[in-house]
């Protein structure tokens, strides 16, 4: 499913908090251009005032402001309504991206605003928004089915019918919303489709070489996709960069784990519990120096270290805004490089000695450049971690 059709109702009600009349005037007039029914409040108390009695699908609040400050109000708003908040400040020096997102913030608009990033940043928060509505509609319908499925169970024929019925049903709404929440994912990064196709064929290779459990080999053939549905709350100007990330930037990329996992918290259906475990540790790594919460070995769910090594492997064989692809030989000895050190040695061992299966899944999943040794270069960012010097020598 492609993310703008997502249902959004034709009237969508915003209120601006900020103590500058000007700047409230300037939104006003533009939202209401937009469409959108907007309202407006001098301060945090008079927000809480026009809330009490008035629903509104998005609040866009300055964060200084007398009396109560605009995280204050992001923190009383989360905690009485289920409006989204988007938080808007000119001091970048106070406050970052992170903390913000932290404090239950949807989005982070720094000042002075372009309306045109304001557009788009609040389409993309109502485009999510509903997104989980008709998620959380999908979970009601599932429980729903299985109220039903109970009170019918005494009659055995009308019992097994239901089961069939209830059991397509399940499956019909795994693969929904999984659709649903990638192709969150591809508005950010037109690259994704590909990416995460190939990442489920990798991660299903993977899991059943291990020998894992069907069911369980299912869970991550259906869960891996959304490894990265977290990407959808990073900015695209760091997402999409070409050059190398300041430290304050990769950090930022690393709130992904914990953005995914908060979007698929809470649900009741395995495939989604799956992908949330391997959206928080997908980026954990075997001696602990990972994140977000730097496991180490066995700590790290198996399905994040075989998503970990996928995501790896398809990142550098890959064409990605900071590189060009590398050469498989040269993939295949970075993750040998990292084997018992980053990565579990035992699944980089089963991920090498398949390279085979693992080179035709990638040949068979979008257009793929052939990457020679002869036209090789490394990215910056590589050389900023002299992986350079690492590899060099293996590949003599």
């Amino acid at each position: 499913m492609n993310l703008q059709n997502v249902k959004i109702p034709s009237e969508i009600p915003v209120l601006v908090v900020d103590d500058e009349t000007p700047i409230t005037e300037m939104l006003f007039q533009a939202l209401s251009k937009a469409g959108y029914t907007c309202r407006t409040a001098a301060n945090g108390e008079q927000a809480l005032l026009i809330m009490a009695e008035n629903h509104f699908d998005v609040v866009l609040t300055d964060i200084r402001m007398p009396g109560m400050n605009g995280v204050d109000l992001l923190k009383k708003i989360k905690a009485a309504y289920d409006s989204d908040v988007m938080v808007m400040t000119g001091f970048t020096e106070d406050y970052n991206y992170e903390s913000i997102v932290t404090a239950g913030a949807s989005d982070f608009i720094q000042k002075p605003i372009s309306f045109k990033e304001l557009m788009i940043r609040l389409k993309r928060v109502l485009h999510m928004r509903y997104l989980l509505v008709e998620r959380d509609h999908i979970n009601t319908e599932l429980q729903n089915s299985v109220k039903k499925l109970e009170k019918y169970s005494v009659e055995l024929k009308n019992a097994l019918i239901e089961v069939e019925d209830a059991h397509e049903e399940l499956q019909y709404a795994y693969l929904d919303t999984i659709n649903r929440l990638v192709s969150a994912a591809e508005y950010k990064d037109e690259e994704t489709g590909d990416h995460i196709v190939r990442m489920s064929r990798y991660c299903t290779l993977m899991a059943e070489k291990i020998g894992l459990a069907n069911e369980t080999v299912k869970l991550i053939q259906y869960a891996s996709p959304m490894h990265d549905i977290g990407k959808i709350g990073i900015p695209d100007q760091i997402l999409i960069k070409p050059g190398r990330l300041t430290a304050e930037e990769f950090e930022t990329i690393k709130t992904h784990t914990t953005i995914g996992a908060s979007i698929l918290a809470g649900s009741r259906a395995d495939v989604l519990k799956t992908a949330h475990e391997i959206a928080l540790n997908h980026h954990e790594k075997w001696d602990g120096s990972g994140y977000p919460r730097g496991l180490k070995k066995e700590e790290i769910p198996i399905s994040g270290r075989i998503v970990g090594i996928a995501d790896i492997f398809d990142a550098l064989t890959s064409r990605r805004p900071y590189k060009d692809p590398y050469p498989l030989e040269v993939a295949v000895e970075i993750i040998r490089s990292e084997q018992g050190v980053k990565l579990d040695p035992d699944l980089v061992a089963v991920f090498i000695s398949n390279i085979d299966q693992v080179e035709q899944i990638r040949r068979e999943v979008g257009e793929i450049e052939n990457a020679s040794l002869a036209d090789f270069a490394w990215s910056e960012r590589d050389q900023a971690v002299h992986m350079d010097r690492l590899i060099a020598p293996r590949l003599k």
